[in-house]
């Protein structure tokens, strides 16, 4: 089986896969590269409101196959105020 490298960054953080990972092909690798979104943005929730995540995919030959990227904007509307100085309402 082919060995894949999926690539990271959360707009403050970069990681390259140095080990990689054998799947069935590139549709798994894909899929992989996807499916880590999400995960990556509920790591840095409390950290912020505006973030760019993107993620990569290097074949065996380093050659990048793939990219994502999913972009976190959130804001309040204006002319409300917030209590969240008070910090979150549940305990993530």
């Amino acid at each position: 089986m082919p060995r894949y490298f999926i690539d990271s960054s959360d707009g403050n953080f970069s990681h390259i896969d140095s080990e990689g990972v054998q799947l069935a092909g590139d549709a798994a690798a894909r899929y992989l590269a996807l499916d880590a979104l999400p995960d990556m943005v509920r790591e840095v929730l409390p950290d912020g409101d505006q973030r760019q995540f993107a993620v990569s995919v290097r074949n065996e030959g380093g050659r990048v196959i793939y990219s994502a990227s999913l972009t976190l904007a959130g804001g309040w509307r204006e002319g409300y105020t917030s209590d969240l100085e008070n910090g979150p309402l549940i305990d993530l």
